[in-house]
C-alpha cells in the first residue's frame, strides 16, 4: 500500500518562508517521480514541481520557479517543497503525489494523470 505523509504547512505570514515534507516508504520512494500540487478555494488543482528521486532531476513550474524549490533527502526517504516570499494567493491545500511505476521518470507535468497515489495534503494559508 503506498502511503505518502505530508506534514509543513500552517498559517504564516505575507514574504515569509515555508517547507512542505513529503515523506514515504523505501519501495515507494527509489526510482519514482514525486510532485507536489496545490488547489485552492474554486480553483482546479495545479502542478507545481516534481523531481525523480533516481537522479535527483527536478522540475518547476515557471509561475513560482523564482520562490519555489524542490529537493529530496534520500536518507529519509523524504521530497521537500521549500517556498519562499510566500503571497496570499499561495494559499491553498497542497498535495505530494507519486507514480505507480518506479523506474519510468516523471510524466508530462505539470498534468495530473501520471501520478496515481496522493498524499491527504497540508493547509498552508498565507495573510497579507
Amino acid at each position: 500500500q503506498v502511503q505518502l505523509v505530508e506534514s509543513g504547512g500552517g498559517s504564516v505570514q505575507s514574504g515569509s518562508t515555508r517547507t512542505l515534507t513529503c515523506t514515504t516508504s523505501a519501495d515507494t520512494y527509489n526510482r519514482n517521480c514525486f510532485g507536489w500540487f496545490r488547489q485552492a478555494p474554486g480553483k482546479e488543482r495545479e502542478g507545481l514541481a516534481h523531481i525523480y528521486t533516481a537522479d535527483g532531476s527536478t522540475h518547476v513550474v515557471d509561475s513560482v520557479k523564482d520562490r519555489f524549490t524542490i529537493s529530496q533527502d534520500t536518507a529519509v526517504r523524504t521530497v521537500y517543497l521549500q517556498m519562499s516570499r510566500l503571497k496570499p494567493e499561495d494559499t491553498a491545500m497542497y498535495y505530494c503525489a507519486t507514480t505507480p511505476s518506479p523506474g519510468v521518470g516523471c510524466p508530462p507535468f505539470p498534468a495530473e494523470s501520471g501520478f496515481a497515489f496522493w498524499g491527504q495534503g497540508t493547509q498552508v494559508t498565507v495573510s497579507s
